[in-house]
Formats: C-alpha cells, structure tokens, sequence
C-alpha cells in the first residue's frame, strides 16, 4: 500500500504548485487508505487547502490532531468510518459528505452537525433549518431537563474536592443519562451523548464562582417546568424504529436515506384478472377511551386492534389459497378487454334515470364546462408520463417478499413559502402510508428520504399543512407538517425536515378512515373515523419546543364511515363535502353558527342510484376531488364511470326544504367496470386532469380540454384520454409482476409526477416526458 508523501501531495493538488502551503484542492480517492496512512504532520503543512476528497479508501476515522484551517469542503464517502468526533478539529467545512459508510447511523449525523458549526451541505442536501434545530433547539431544552436532574436530586459537595467532585460528577451525568429521554428511540445514542456533554459543562459551571450568578438567573422556576410525564420521552412510545449500524440492504430510516433500489419497468406483460376481495370491518369494538388533550410528547403503546381496512384480496403470487372474508361489498371477476378497444360494460346510467331534470342539466353543460376552462386555462396538448421508479418501501420487517402490504394515501408535501393560502409550483416530495410505516420519498431520485415505523399500527390517510412555529424574540416561521391516523384513532403528528414525531392526539375510540387540513386555516385538521363521524380540530400554533395545544371545535354525523373529504377551494371554511360509504353528504362547517355538533346539510344524489339492485345500491362514494374551483370528479362503487358535476349549479337547485339534491351532471367518464371498492382518483387542476387507477394495475387519465365540448354535449359517455398500462417490474427469480389495485393517485401541482399506490406494496413513480 503506498503511502502518504509530499511528492505524492504535490501530485494530487490543484493548483499545480512546489509548496504544500500553496495546495488548495487535494484528491485522495481509491487509494485503499487507512486512517494509520494519514500523516498527521505532513497534511498539517496544508494551511490553504480548500477542498480534500478522500472518498473510495478504508478509513475508520479522520486521524487525531489534524489541523486544516482552511478546509471548507470534504468528501468521505465509501469509506468504513466508524467515529465522526475526530471531525470536530475541522470546525470550518461547510460541505461534508458520508455516504456508503455502513457503519455511521443517524445519530452520527447529528453529531457531525453539532461539531461543525459551518456546515451547511450534508451528502448533497442543505441540513440549515436541521442544523439550527439540532444546534440550539434541541440543545436547549436537553440543558434545561439537565438542570431540572441536578435541583432535584443534588447539590455541591462541602467542602469541594478533587475526589468529591469526581464522584458528584460520575452519580450526576449518570442520572441524568437514565432520565432524559428526547426524541425518537433511533437518536437516544445522540441524546445520551449530548446530555453528558452538558450535565459536564453545567456542573464545571456551579463550580465557578464569577459564573455561578448567571446559572442562577437562566434556571426554569417550577412553574414553567415542564410536567414531569412530558419530559420523559419525546417519541420514545411510538417505538419509531432505525437500525444501529446501516448496511446495504438496509431500508430507509427516519433521519438519512439512502437510495432504495427500485425497481426498472419493463415492457407491459399480458396480465390476467384474477378475483379478489375487500374489506373494511364495519365494527372494530375497543375499549372506550375519552377525547382529552394529551402532552404531545406523552406517547403511549397502544394494543393492537383489528384493522378496519384489512383485506383478504386474493394474491395470485403467494394467497391462492387464502380464505375467503365476508364483506359488505363483494368482489367479482372483472372481464376487461385492451383499453384501445375496450366497448362501455355498463349501461349508461343517463339513459336509465327517470327523472325530467336529465335534459335540462344536458343543457348546461358547455356554459359550466366553458367557465371551468377559462379560469383554469389549460394546456391543450396532454401530457406524456413515463414510469420512472417502482418502489417497495412499506415492507413489514423490510422484507423483499412482502407483497400483501396495502397503500393506502399519499399526498405532495406543499412549498414552503405557502402558508395555509393557495400552492404555487410544484414538488417532488410525497409522502405515502401504509401498513405500520410513514414514507417521503423524493420523486425524482427514488430515494426514501424518511421512514417511520410505528409497529401495530396500520395507517389508512395523512395530510401536510404548513403551520406556524414561534421562535427566540417573538417571530414565528412556516414549516411543514405531516399529520397521519390510521387503526388506533390516533393522530401522529410529524416535522420531517428536521426528523421529529413530535406529538399526538387520540382523534376517535375506533379508527381514522380520512383527514384533511383546511387551506386556508392551516391548523384546522379534519378527521373521519369508522364511528360514522367528522370531528374538526385546531392543533394551534408550535412553540420552539414543539409544544402544541389541541382542542376539538366541531363534530359531523356521518351515519357512515367517511372515504373522502373536501373543502370549497374558493370558501373552504363554510362547507365541506364528505364521500362515505353510503353516500355523498354536504355539512356547513361555519364556526360562527352555535352548534357544535352537527347532521349534514343536503345529500348529493346521481343518476347511476337508479341502478340499485338486490347487491348493490350503488351509494359507496369512493373517489372524490375538484377538478377546478366548481368541477368535482367523483366515482360510486361498481359504477364503471366517474361523473363530472357542477358544485354551484347543485346548490343552486336546492331549494332549502329536501335534503337530496341531485347533481347538476356535466359528463360522464368511461372507466374500468370493476367490482373492487376504493379505488380513489386524483385530479390536477392545472392541466384539467382527472385519473383514476383499476384492479389491473393501469391508470385511466382523461385531459378535459374544451376540445371535447362536442362529445359532452352529444351525452355519450367519453373514453379515457389515454390508458397507461401497468408497468410489469422484474423482479429476480420471479419475473414480471402482475398488476395489482390500485389504490390511491396523487399529482403535484405543475405535473411533473404521478404517483400510485397498490395493494400489493409497491408505490411506482411516473414522470412527465413532455413540457
């Protein structure tokens, strides 16, 4: 192995130059370095270098000692470091990159960030809005937990000695290590290693008599001591999981993501239908637990309960021989031809309606559909996606043979300059759930940026919201949070930018179905839960410690359990529109109204509710958003097309006395004829899109454009605009992948990405081709 020497450092720099003192670059790489072959010494007499890049050796640690004053950026990738302290002599790099070191966890990178006061670039990513958490946030509420140890339980020896001392010291940090607990289970390596560091600062400190009056002044009084169960652990009870040492085959953890491998599409396969069914238990009976506001820190396990949304849809990769469930809404057989080709399975629900407002609504197509396009102005040309990445990230015990794993949401994580008004742009941040995991994926890489892990939970919806967080001096800054329930009623609220699950609430005694945040009053969160309500909450603002008070401000009788939500994109806060298993209800939400807990206002009724028959009634509202701000998309359950309709002209028709208010019907779209319920769709209102996914894996998309005014006028059902087939990932050993349901859609808002959610684990990524 050669070593290190001052001909071999000239050689390697840039600028080319004759004195060490004069190297400003250094490249290092590949050369099978271990940190014994670093002279400490020689690399010392580097006092101008700027950048080093020792990327590719075997290094374990940087050598003790090294001084590069002037060293800003460092790469150490691939290596096998072990150690990330030796790093804090080098406290000016300002870009630093670790990857493929199988040995550092999330709890080294908050130490590199604590170390290095400069940097702002980790493995590529700007960490500012981390660092300052980890920094100072963080910091000063171990500091304070650290004081709270000391007045409780101890005091300065006397007389003060050496051995004394030492003594207080050992029993001191001790205690102080076993109480504290702060943050997720994957950083209590960081926290312990922190709060030692502290309680030994804070005692050296006591000892100082010129220093002592200030210790005394910044110490909490009782009364703004935090209570003593929230100083006990921050997400310690919501078993959020990451493992010690990273390896390859390592899934993604909550703080660092290492990319995913997913999986390359190949040429559509033939697939072959093959019967399923689903379920979502009507009761799931617990133990009744009271609505209260709880610490947010206050995390408890809770026993598993049966899973609301379990089910037993047959897997024709490895459950042919599952057993059959009883289920409210049984599943068929679905025949279904090529899409290019596919003749209209059901009868147009328009033809068998038997009331006289049919020809009337007709008439009023063009004037609504005309509005909707001028507002919106979109694009005539459709867009072109291409499946870009097939991601199985939910797996139970990251098991690559998991494929029974149901996704159920996803949603766009908002920019952060919005706060709580109308998106601008777009993102490529998603996040997805599913099973007892919370992922954010970035879209364009593929990569699972964070990962929580909550075992026995099995969660069914999420939404972000931008919610303020108060700082030092009374400012306050918007930051993005994610909130997601699922089988336990209970609500997880997280801040993925800087790795945090910071609290939660018991939303219901039975599950979470849906929530939603408000646009436009960013901490009003809506839940729907399986015991046939909607309750809306005000979490408030944060406080710098991630301190948040809940309260519950308006209840909704659903009398069944609730699918989907949306609020009025030109008046979110007066009503809301609630999809449910028996049908679409209306409820007027305004707080300013007495009644706190409320039945719904009118029920929006369709034609294809004249079809009902012995099985099926047609009622289940399974998919439902805005196209524009008066266009809604919704679907019923076996329904076979998905309506268009006129929120403004609904209303306008009801006259205040009959509750059931028939939909004001612009069109009709054509759509697979499946039997299998929840299958959501999407819409992106930009580009006037409306896609819908199928029990095979495809996904309908239809550009509604005001070239398509004829067909809306002639009442045909309209076909989709293009049907884009599963794309049939290989994966080893198996072959092609045949598709399964999909589950949930969802598209940022410029139409950069589509993404899908199965019922069998696996979350694929498309990517517009076409500007």
């Amino acid at each position: 192995m050669e070593k290190i020497t001052e001909k071999i450092l000239l050689d390697k720099s840039s600028p080319r130059t004759n004195k060490l003192e004069q190297i400003k670059t250094l490249n290092l790489s590949r050369m099978g370095l271990k940190s014994e072959d670093l002279p400490v010494p020689l690399l010392s007499k580097l006092c101008s270098l700027e950048q080093l890049d020792l990327s590719g050796n075997m290094l374990e640690e940087i050598p003790r000692g090294l001084c590069l004053p002037c060293l800003k950026i460092l790469n150490c990738s691939s290596n096998d470091m072990e150690d990330v302290v030796s790093l804090e002599a080098l406290r000016n790099i300002e870009e630093l990159r670790l990857e493929d070191n199988l040995y550092l966890t999330v709890n080294d990178k908050h130490k590199v960030v604590f170390l290095l006061p400069k940097l702002r670039m980790f493995n590529g990513k700007d960490i500012s809005s981390t660092a300052h958490h980890i920094r100072h946030g963080s910091t000063e509420i171990l500091r304070k937990r650290v004081i709270g140890v000391w007045e409780r339980s101890f005091s300065l020896p006397d007389p003060i000695t050496a051995q004394s001392l030492a003594a207080v010291e050992k029993r001191f940090v001790n205690a102080a290590c076993t109480q504290i607990k702060y943050g997720p289970n994957s950083l209590s390596e960081y926290t312990k290693w922190r709060v030692e560091m502290i309680a030994k600062e804070y005692l050296k400190s006591l000892t100082c008599s010129e220093e002592e009056g200030r210790v005394t002044d910044t110490t909490p009084t009782k009364e703004n001591e935090a209570p003593a169960e929230r100083r006990t652990c921050d997400l310690g009870g919501n078993s959020i999981t990451s493992p010690q040492k990273r390896t390859r085959n390592n899934s993604e953890v909550a703080a660092e993501a290492s990319p995913r491998k997913s999986s390359r599409v190949a040429s559509a396969a033939p697939v072959e239908a093959c019967p399923r069914k689903s379920t979502r238990v009507m009761s799931t009976p617990q133990k009744t637990d009271p609505i209260m506001t709880p610490s947010p820190r206050k995390l408890a396990i809770m026993t598993p309960e049966c899973s609301p949304r379990k089910s037993s849809r047959l897997e024709n990769i490895s459950q042919k021989g599952a057993s059959k469930v009883e289920s409210p809404r049984k599943a068929a057989k679905s025949i279904i031809s090529t899409p290019t080709s596919r003749p209209a399975k059901c009868e147009s629900p328009r033809k068998t309606a038997k009331d006289q407002n049919t020809a009337q609504q007709s008439k009023q197509k063009p004037t609504h559909l005309r509005k909707l396009l001028a507002l919106n102005s979109v694009p005539q040309e459709p867009v072109s996606l291409q499946p870009f990445h097939v991601l199985q990230c939910h797996s139970r015990q990251d098991s690559p043979d998991d494929f029974s794993t149901q996704l159920w949401a996803c949603a766009f994580e908002p920019p952060q300059e919005c706060c709580g008004g109308g998106i601008s742009g777009g993102s490529r941040t998603i996040a997805t759930c599913g099973g007892e995991t919370l992922c954010v994926i970035d879209c364009e890489s593929g990569h699972v940026l964070k990962k929580y892990k909550v075992p026995g939970e099995e969660f069914f919806s999420l939404a972000w919201s931008t919610v303020l967080m108060s700082r030092t001096g009374g400012s306050a800054r918007p930051c993005n949070i994610l909130a997601a329930g699922g089988k336990r009623g209970r609500v997880k609220l997280i801040h993925p930018r800087v790795n945090l699950a910071f609290g939660e609430f018991r939303a219901s005694r039975r599950a979470i179905s849906i929530m939603r945040f408000s646009p436009r009053n960013a901490s009003f969160l809506f839940t729907g839960t399986y015991e046939n309500k909607i309750f809306l909450w005000d979490i408030g603002g944060l406080d710098r410690d991630y301190n948040f008070k809940i309260s519950k401000l308006l209840v909704l009788e659903t009398g069944s359990t609730p699918l989907h939500l949306s609020l009025l994109p030109t008046s979110p806060d007066t009503h809301l529109l609630s999809g449910c298993d028996d049908g679409l209800y209306i409820f007027d939400i305004q707080l300013s109204k007495n009644t706190q807990k409320r039945n719904e206002e009118m029920e929006i009724v369709f034609p294809i509710y004249n079809k009902k028959d012995k099985k099926n009634t047609y009622r289940t509202i399974d998919g439902l958003s805005f196209l524009s701000d008066d266009i809604v998309a919704s679907k019923s359950h076996m329904q076979g097309s998905i309506y268009l309709w006129s929120w403004s002209a609904t209303q306008a028709s009801w006259n205040g006395r009959k509750k059931e208010v028939p939909a004001v019907v612009l069109a009709e779209l054509q759509w697979s004829s499946t039997e299998i319920p929840y299958l959501s769709l999407g819409t992106c209102p930009g580009y006037g899109y409306v896609v819908c996914g199928d029990e095979q894996g495809r996904l309908w998309m239809y550009h509604i454009t005001d070239t398509m005014m004829e067909k809306f006028k002639s009442g045909k059902t309209i076909s989709a605009t293009e049907v884009l087939e599963w794309p049939s990932p290989v994966r080893a050993g198996m072959g092609a992948l045949d598709g399964p349901s999909i589950n949930s859609i969802a598209m940022d808002p410029d139409l950069h990405y589509l993404v899908a959610l199965t019922d069998k684990n696996m979350a694929v990524v498309w990517k517009r081709t076409s500007q």
